[in-house]
């Protein structure tokens, strides 16, 4: 099943979450998370450096809390439907992933 968060403009620099507090058990909290965007060739491209542009979409940073991962998007191709995975590591040694996508409109 793949999310969907609101469309953005791609003049507009926006945080993005995901909410893992239902998947988590009530002792462990989100260790690590690493986000993912699919290339030009829908190759999952991990996102490692701040300013980094794949398929033209910009990775400009992230964050998280105990349940929460976000991640702050730049840029993009109008009218274009990116695909993005958050992969966590929770304190109890479990890792999950979840997709979303986000659609790429004019305002």
């Amino acid at each position: 099943m793949t999310f969907k968060w609101p469309s953005k403009d791609p003049d507009e620099t926006l945080d993005y979450s995901m909410d893992w507090s239902r998947f988590l058990n009530s002792q462990a909290i989100i260790s690590t998370a690493t986000w993912f965007v699919d290339d030009e060739s829908n190759i999952k491209t991990q996102f490692n450096t701040t300013a980094q542009i794949v398929n033209g979409i910009q990775f400009v940073g992230q964050s998280n809390t105990s349940s929460v991962a976000t991640i702050n998007i730049g840029l993009g191709t109008t009218n274009k439907k990116y695909k993005f995975s958050c992969q966590i590591l929770d304190t109890s040694g479990t890792v999950a992933e979840r997709t979303v996508s986000l659609t790429i409109k004019e305002n």
